[in-house]
């Protein structure tokens, strides 16, 4: 199925200028399921991936990128995880994290 055929939950730009869509079945059926703390930060899982504060590659899939907002939702940290793997990329996961990143100095 196309993803112009699938709800969205959201759409945003990476910083490249990149197309990211958060599908309404990820975001409800596991986003928010395993994570239910996050269901009213939409918006900042969105604007996550539009302006972060922090850019790191994922340390098991090459094609994906962690996206890390300080500072908003429900904790220290908002990380999402979006996957390059297909067109448009898709966010495949978020959640909140009281830990600074591996990779982050302030």
């Amino acid at each position: 199925m196309a993803v112009e055929d699938e709800a969205l939950a959201g759409e945003t730009s990476d910083p490249h200028g990149k197309r990211v869509v958060l599908l309404d079945v990820v975001w409800r059926e596991k986003i928010v399921r395993d994570h239910p703390e996050i269901s009213p930060h939409t918006s900042a899982v969105l604007q996550a991936v539009r302006k972060p504060d922090h850019v790191a590659g994922d340390p098991i899939f090459a094609e994906r990128t962690r996206y890390y907002a300080r500072g908003t939702g429900p904790s220290h940290w908002l990380l999402v995880v979006v996957s390059y793997e297909q067109t448009p990329a898709r966010i495949v996961s978020a959640f909140a994290s009281r830990k600074d990143p591996k990779s982050w100095s302030a």
